[in-house]
């Protein structure tokens, strides 16, 4: 018959799925009782994170020590550690993760670029404000996270393909900027038909086999909405920051609302704020026509509780006759101003 002692250094050893330490460690045994008539061992566990798929196999994995070691039956409960163990471990775990995505460099920063729905001008925020970081000096990647709607390859005017050295991808680099995109691994635009789990795995690619460097900033063109790919990138990366692209009209205001509250329960910070196609601005009269009405910007970034870190108008960038990128405005360009001002403001949350 198990004694209480003998249970306890059994599972001292086992480590909590989500802290990746041990019981021991994390004092995650609570409470241990035999009933030796029925050789019945009951035990209380205390875990990271519970009500899970991985709390199923650690309870798999605790009952067939204690069978294996002459337990009869096994009862288990499970409960959350206090908040406290949990962040003093879970530091700790984010930092190695996020180090091996990059290959060890924890000096990168994250922004992740989203929005609530399609069209509002997310992708060329994402190109224009990795241009201007570009710009302030930084070393700046763009991953290309929308898997169903690749753009920044054409947005940037970018031609050729990633190679492949030393079983590593290298990201094609435009303008001083590393780029990598599902569009690069896509014959002839084709429409993408994979389930979610591949479409998660090929973003774990865009972080673990590319050799990005020695980079500053990484942004990451999210799909719009709070989808598979969405979520995967939120559990990747726990110290991303976002930015939340919506257009002044209210309904597109309310639909970035979601992507944003996403982003605040997995604890990822909103920077703030970007208002595109905020107005159009006649040449000839110089009066401004609200062509997507007013305020959505503003009401979004009270919802979220952060600011409007810009609002841009309705523009095209300069014709250059050398130079083809169809979304990339030049710094001299009245709105690449405006995008430096952006990426000035994140640049300043993000090292304060």
């Amino acid at each position: 018959m198990l004694k209480k002692d003998e249970i306890i250094q059994l599972l001292n050893p086992v480590k909590d799925p989500f802290l990746h330490r041990s019981l021991e460690e994390t004092e995650g045994i609570k409470e241990v009782t035999i009933k030796e008539e029925k050789n019945h061992v009951s035990v209380k566990v205390a875990i990271g994170k519970t009500n899970t798929a991985e709390q199923m196999q650690l309870q798999q994995e605790i009952v067939g020590i204690l069978k294996k070691n002459g337990a009869t039956t096994v009862g288990l409960r499970f409960e959350q550690l206090p908040d406290d163990v949990i962040k003093k471990y879970q530091s700790a775990v984010e930092e190695s993760k996020e180090a091996s995505l990059m290959g060890g460099n924890t000096d990168t920063k994250f922004i992740a670029v989203a929005s609530g729905k399609g069209g509002v001008g997310k992708s060329t925020v994402t190109v224009n404000l990795a241009m201007s970081l570009m710009r302030l000096g930084k070393k700046v990647g763009v991953i290309d996270a929308d898997i169903y709607g690749f753009s920044v390859p054409d947005m940037m005017g970018i031609e050729e393909r990633p190679v492949v050295r030393a079983e590593k991808i290298i990201p094609v680099e435009r303008f001083g900027v590393k780029v990598v995109s599902m569009g690069f691994f896509v014959e002839d635009n084709s429409p993408i038909i994979w389930r979610g789990p591949m479409l998660g795995k090929m973003i774990n690619s865009f972080f673990k086999e590319v050799e990005w460097g020695d980079l500053d900033y990484l942004l990451l063109d999210l799909p719009p909405g709070t989808g598979d790919i969405a979520m995967d990138v939120h559990s990747l990366l726990p110290s991303c920051k976002e930015v939340i692209v919506t257009t002044p009209h209210p309904t597109a205001a309310f639909v970035a609302a979601r992507a944003g509250q996403m982003a605040l329960k997995t604890d990822h910070e909103i920077l703030g704020v970007v208002e595109n196609m905020a107005y159009f601005e006649s040449k000839k009269t110089g009066e401004k026509e609200y062509v997507f009405g007013q305020g959505g910007g503003k009401k979004l970034a009270e919802a979220l509780n952060t600011k409007v870190l810009g609002q841009l108008p309705l523009q095209q960038p300069y014709e250059e006759e050398d130079v083809f990128a169809p979304s990339i405005y030049q710094q001299d360009h009245p709105i690449g101003q405006e995008y430096h001002k952006i990426a000035s403001k994140v640049v300043a949350k993000m090292e304060e």
